[in-house]
């Protein structure tokens, strides 16, 4: 089964990469662009009988800092 987690910056987060990327795209005369957040992507194969507290784990423990990131589980 094929997993794609998607992490990303909780609100209220400050995300400096994301300015350093909006000022990047102001340079380069994008026009328009109010905000820009940075997040990560994984894909993962599993087994499929792969459970839905397993993928969290994985998720809690090595892919999302969960003090500052939120996380979502899509199957592909």
């Amino acid at each position: 089964m094929k997993l794609r987690i998607i992490v990303t910056l909780k609100n209220g987060v400050l995300d400096p990469q994301g300015k350093a990327i909006q000022h990047a795209l102001a340079g380069l005369g994008f026009q328009g662009v109010d905000d820009v957040r940075a997040g990560k992507i994984f894909e993962l194969e599993v087994a499929d009988g792969t459970s839905d507290a397993s993928i969290d784990e994985v998720c809690r423990k090595l892919l999302a800092n969960t003090v500052i990131e939120n996380y979502r589980v899509e199957r592909a």
